[in-house]
């Protein structure tokens, strides 16, 4: 190929074509279970978490919500990716072989909000969240006196520990006294899992007794968890903040240095295309999660 601006003008339509039908078709997760917030800033504070909404009899002057009793901030992050082609590939007609590649750049652009999302779900044993506490923790401050209540577990994923922590959601009250009508609706796994979860959900009987937990949730097997095959995690879904936040601040966006005047074209002889974005993922109430590592068996 005679390598001037119009063939190259050419070849970044074959590529971003690439990129861009790639990014249509990837379907992804992270929606089950994170809500998608748009940022206008570098950081994003989540201050109104310390406060679950719920309606109260007015008596008297209206009661003002504090929106400012915690603190928990988002700070959106910058990642790349970024592939350089060097111009002897273009001259000698060997760009084609790197369609498959700008396909792959932007399947992961796709797929990477799914990435930031389960990582922190996955961290969600040691990460923060809005009360300064791990996310699945057995401290948080809950109900009408802020006793120490639990969303977290260690038992493998069982009829038995699945019910168990379908009970402790759905019998979660705040600060007012009155239930928070929470009924969890998801259950996400590991490939390890896939089988127990079935079994667990979609079978008429287990060990020749009814299985009255039948469809009381759905299930979500994930690959993202393959590292720690036993964690399971019962999720509310339902509600208009999801478990997790993922807060964008810009699109993943493709651009392209394919100029000869481009200092990457002068100096290397390389033609670059990359791709960039910012946003982060973090924690909704933990009142709408309950996990485990899966780390115990049950006692008998």
């Amino acid at each position: 190929m005679v390598v001037n601006q119009q063939a190259l003008n050419g070849l970044n339509i074959s590529y971003s074509t690439a990129y861009n039908k790639a990014f249509s078709e990837v379907k992804t997760d992270y929606q089950e279970i994170a809500t998608k917030i748009p940022s206008a800033t570098s950081e994003t504070n989540y201050k109104w978490l310390g406060q679950f909404p719920q309606m109260r009899e007015w008596i008297g002057e209206r009661e003002l919500q504090n929106m400012a009793g915690y603190e928990y901030v988002i700070r959106n992050r910058k990642f790349e990716m970024s592939v350089s082609v060097p111009r002897d590939d273009i001259e000698d007609d060997q760009y084609g072989i790197y369609g498959a590649y700008f396909a792959g750049m932007g399947q992961a652009a796709a797929e990477f909000p799914d990435e930031l999302v389960f990582e922190v779900a996955k961290n969600g044993f040691t990460g923060i969240c809005y009360d300064g506490k791990p996310f699945f923790s057995d401290e948080h401050p809950s109900g009408e006196f802020g006793f120490k209540t639990s969303n977290l577990s260690h038992a493998k994923l069982s009829a038995e520990s699945y019910e168990l922590a379908r009970a402790a959601m759905m019998n979660l009250t705040g600060d007012q006294g009155k239930s928070l009508n929470i009924v969890p609706d998801l259950l996400v796994v590991s490939p390890a899992e896939e089988k127990t979860a079935r079994l667990i959900l979609k079978a008429d009987q287990i060990e020749g007794t009814t299985n009255v937990l039948k469809d009381t949730a759905e299930i979500l097997v994930t690959t993202r968890f393959a590292s720690k095959p036993h964690m399971w995690m019962l999720l509310c879904t339902k509600k208009p903040l999801k478990p997790f936040i993922f807060q964008e601040r810009k699109k993943i966006k493709m651009t392209a240095l394919n100029r000869d005047t481009d200092e990457n074209v002068f100096m290397n002889d390389t033609f670059v295309w990359g791709c960039d974005g910012r946003s982060n993922a973090g924690y909704g109430f933990w009142q709408m999660a309950y996990g485990s590592d899966g780390t115990e068996d049950m006692q008998g």
